[in-house]
């Protein structure tokens, strides 16, 4: 990456304009993410108006536009299908022609994000909901013990399609790919405060409300004394079936466990979604053979996680409501 020629031209007109804001060439390298000297060449070559050396390219601007307009319509696909695509449409180019003029565009490929549905009704309901928590500040959030469950595999490496997109297009609806809830199977369930994580409980069943409360006596009400001590806490968890059932709401109140008020399909607001992120990201290097060797690396990787850890993530709380209110009750990038 260290030659002037590597750098695409969304990268040079980068430079240019980091460039002309005063910025050091050190600054101008960590923000277009290439090597120091490619920026000094690159300036150095603009400074001396020196041309681009080599052979005039096959392709005029009206290939090039049409080359984009076929990426924009279906980002997943892969190099090959848009060469083809390219060449029916009465462009000659190789396939490393058409993959170097999307590089020259920006567009790289890139791992899509996951975002959730979310229809009308439950982004007015996020929306409301972030507007009625925009005053909570640290501290109360500190107060509310965070729930989840998850699913580990025993691979990590199939991680679906890739998709095409420029820097700075990381949100944009055509490069996101849609979440869903996740076929029952075995899940992890945990919690976690702004001081640490509580004990992990592996289901091995279908979560139904019976299973659920089982969870709640057995793990919850442990991780409650050892988050919180006597003192008083909120209790978090989304609106699955098990969780929203009438004999959960009742088991709750029995218990005297306030509950916080969640809005529906927002993983994107709940810090323990990232922090299962973590963990994953801990395990990538891990191969565990069989499910009790995975079972030991989830075990082992959740007692590393720190309580700055938790306690960053907890503090995010702000910011997610904001953006919630920023993006109108769209998801957002967290």
């Amino acid at each position: 990456m260290g030659k002037t020629a590597d750098l695409t031209t969304v990268q040079k007109m980068t430079i240019d304009t980091l460039k002309k804001e005063g910025k050091t060439q050190k600054v101008i390298a960590k923000e277009v993410g290439c090597s120091q000297s490619s920026v000094s060449k690159n300036i150095n070559r603009e400074a001396k108006g020196r041309k681009r050396c080599g052979r005039k390219e096959c392709t005029s601007k009206r290939d090039k536009r049409a080359l984009e307009r076929i990426v924009k319509q279906n980002r997943f696909k892969n190099v090959g299908e848009i060469h083809k695509e390219w060449t029916v449409a009465g462009v000659s180019a190789s396939r490393s022609t058409t993959h170097r003029r999307m590089q020259d565009m920006g567009f790289s490929c890139r791992i899509p994000r996951v975002k959730p549905l979310l229809n009308k009704r439950q982004r007015q309901k996020r929306l409301a909901w972030a507007q009625d928590k925009k005053d909570w500040t640290a501290a109360e959030w500190s107060k509310v013990m965070f729930s989840d469950e998850s699913k580990f595999c025993i691979s990590f490496g199939n991680q679906g399609p890739r998709v095409w997109r420029k820097t700075g297009e990381a949100q944009n609806p055509r490069c996101l790919k849609s979440s869903v809830k996740f076929p029952q199977s075995v899940m992890v369930w945990g919690a976690m405060s702004s001081a640490a994580v509580g004990p992990l409980c592996f289901l091995r069943s279908r979560v139904n409300a019976a299973v659920y409360q089982e969870v709640l006596e057995h793990f919850m009400l442990p991780a409650a004394d050892q988050l919180y001590g006597g003192d008083d806490f909120i209790f978090q968890h989304d609106l699955a079936p098990a969780h929203s059932a009438k004999s959960t709401s009742t088991w709750f109140k029995d218990h005297g466990i306030p509950l916080l008020d969640w809005p529906a399909n927002s993983p994107d607001l709940n810090p323990i979604e990232n922090l299962w992120g973590i963990v994953k990201r801990k395990m990538r290097d891990a191969r565990p053979n069989n499910a009790e060797e995975l079972k030991a690396t989830i075990k082992a990787t959740w007692a590393l996680i720190t309580p700055e850890e938790c306690n960053r993530l907890v503090d995010s709380m702000p910011r997610r409501i904001a953006a919630a209110i920023q993006a109108k009750g769209a998801a957002t990038k967290y």
